[in-house]
């Protein structure tokens, strides 16, 4: 439950997605995110670094731990759940469109 509690705040999953491919700069994840604001960047990073999940590089980057990447890789069966999803969607809006 405790990861769930995690994963449902908003923005955690999109950190996490946004720093699977390696470390990245707050600025550049801010804009990654769509441009939130700052202080709840700063929050959801902070609740990521207590959790273990997110480090912050020497170079102030940050990036993804070993258990941070063990989330993505077991978060990963959802993202093809959700593009049989948005298939399964526009399937039907075609259906009902003239």
């Amino acid at each position: 439950m405790a990861a769930l509690d995690l994963f449902g705040r908003r923005w955690n999953l999109r950190i996490v997605w946004e720093l699977r491919h390696g470390p990245v700069g707050f600025r550049a994840l801010q804009q990654r995110c769509d441009n939130m604001s700052s202080s709840v960047l700063r929050q959801r990073l902070t609740e990521l670094l207590a959790s273990h999940l997110v480090e912050q590089q020497p170079d102030t980057t940050y990036a993804l731990t070993e258990l941070g990447h063990g989330a993505y890789r077991a978060l990963r069966p959802l993202v093809g759940w959700a593009d049989e999803w948005a298939s399964a969607m526009a399937e039907e809006t075609e259906a009902t469109e003239p």
